[in-house]
């Protein structure tokens, strides 16, 4: 069973379809209220396997994401998806631009199209949901003054209409998702990626030193992020891609010499790389 953030109608329930699709199985799909609890749910056994954003091209990074797999849950990246994201703005049947008044949606999607709303909606209350799917089901149940910005899906699930179709501010735009699992992938391709996180000594150099264990070793540097400690204020833990397999012993030893210099220090998992 593959865990997604719902309900039906959201960009992880069409990324759970697709990958499901891509595996060439029968999976079962089930939605969760956020990211955090499909998370969890793989952790407790509930779910083989969850879909779960983590990078969006426009707005970046997915915090929620990054700090379960950093501090609350020992989960594998053993695969990732991409999906290009095609924002809609609609709004109840039998209703337009000017009957607009509050316009709902999920902060990642509308951040994607806050050059559109400025433009069209400077007026309009803009409140930020958990899902784009139940902006849409908000909408649909609305008097016809609440628009919802969500997939084209949505437009038939829920009975809406289109108003403005692909209306986020780039046409590049597109999300990362991971799939966690709690069995790490050991299967080796031509072109993967690992993903480790860790945590430094507060100290002059330190990061410059653990990141040149990886140029000493040759080996490309794909991504770096650095998000809160939470223990205290100005300290940092750091998320790193790389370019390839765990497998092969150049990287072993690069991320074992990392591992051994650092505070705190979680592999992530060996994957295939799809961007």
């Amino acid at each position: 069973m593959i865990a997604y953030l719902g309900p039906e109608g959201t960009f992880s329930h069409m990324a759970a379809q697709q990958y499901a699709d891509i595996r060439g199985k029968a999976d079962k799909l089930r939605a969760y209220d956020n990211i955090y609890s499909l998370i969890a749910a793989v952790d407790s056994g509930e779910a083989e396997m969850c879909i779960a954003p983590i990078e969006n091209s426009i707005e970046g990074s997915i915090n929620v994401t990054l700090d379960a797999l950093a501090y609350d849950f020992n989960l594998y990246i053993c695969d990732e998806h991409i999906l290009p994201i095609r924002q809609n703005f609609m709004v109840k049947k039998g209703f337009k631009k000017e009957d607009v008044r509050l316009i709902l949606s999920h902060s990642s999607a509308l951040g994607q199209c806050d050059k559109m709303l400025k433009n069209n909606f400077p007026n309009a209350e803009i409140k930020s949901v958990s899902s784009t799917a139940l902006a849409a089901k908000t909408a649909a149940e609305s008097d016809g003054g609440t628009a919802a910005i969500c997939s084209k899906n949505c437009a038939s699930l829920y009975g809406l209409n289109i108003l403005y179709p692909d209306c986020n501010d780039e046409d590049t735009n597109s999300t990362r998702f991971v799939i966690l699992s709690k069995k790490q992938n050991f299967n080796v391709t031509e072109h993967d990626k690992s993903s480790v996180v860790f945590a430094l000594d507060h100290k002059p150099g330190t990061l410059y030193r653990a990141l040149a264990l990886f140029d000493d070793a040759n080996i490309n540097m794909l991504k770096i992020e650095s998000r809160p400690l939470k223990t205290e204020l100005g300290k940092y833990i750091f998320f790193i891609d790389i370019e390839g397999n765990i497998d092969n012993s150049s990287i072993y030893f690069a991320l074992d010499l990392v591992k051994r210099n650092t505070l705190f220090y979680k592999f992530l998992g060996s994957y295939p790389c799809r961007s």
